[in-house]
């Protein structure tokens, strides 16, 4: 497995190694050891969601309010797809920031998004399976959304697809409107609303949580 920090504080991009012959292939996208490592504690999975997309459909971007906050383990099952996480936590040291990671099915390439970041991705093929292991159970009321085209974040979109977005990710407001509205997330209520870090490498594997 290997592992690369992204350029927003917390967030981490997780490659498996792929194991391959003559039938297909297996693979591990989540493993445990490489992600405390990394992160220092375990990924305490509630929920697992997954979504399938047309091309062109773009999807976020979309936060929980924190607290109580919602972590994010998100990888392609099928397909590809263009996965954008961006900084919205008011007081990070990189707020405003983003980082964007092609995902597809042949890498099962995926990304940790910890408490109070926002996530989105661009379907880049038919029928693209997006699965997501999550912290918390989904709450409607706690679901929040950001423009995804706004051009004060930039994510660098490819300007050649057709965007197919929902409803409620047409009208989001943008950055600048959500923080003016108090809808944003605090840095500080982020950090503690994950679980406490557990020494890296050695997880005490007592301290899973399965469900709410």
């Amino acid at each position: 497995m290997r592992t690369r920090e992204l350029a927003v504080a917390g967030g981490f991009e997780f490659t498996p190694d792929i194991h391959s012959d003559h039938r297909g292939l297996f693979v591990s996208p989540l493993q445990d050891e490489a992600f405390v490592a990394a992160v220092g504690h375990r990924f305490p999975v509630a929920q697992t969601n997954h979504s399938r997309s047309a091309k062109g459909v773009l999807r976020g971007l979309h936060f929980t309010a924190t607290p109580p906050g919602q972590a994010k383990y998100v990888y392609c099952a099928r397909g590809q797809a263009l996965d954008a996480v961006v900084d919205i936590r008011v007081g990070s040291p990189t707020f405003g920031k983003w980082d964007l990671v092609t995902m597809d099915s042949e890498s099962f390439r995926a990304v940790y998004i910890p408490d109070g970041l926002a996530h989105a991705f661009l379907a880049l093929e038919d029928d693209t399976v997006m699965s997501y292991l999550v912290s918390s159970a989904y709450q409607a009321e706690l679901e929040h959304a950001i423009d995804p085209l706004d051009p004060a974040i930039g994510l660098p979109w490819p300007p050649e697809v057709e965007f197919l977005l929902s409803a409620r990710d047409t009208v989001a407001p943008s950055l600048a409107e959500a923080e003016a509205k108090g809808m944003l997330p605090k840095y500080a209520d982020c950090l503690s609303a994950g679980p406490a870090a557990e020494p890296a490498g050695h997880p005490d594997r007592s301290a899973v949580r399965l469900g709410d």
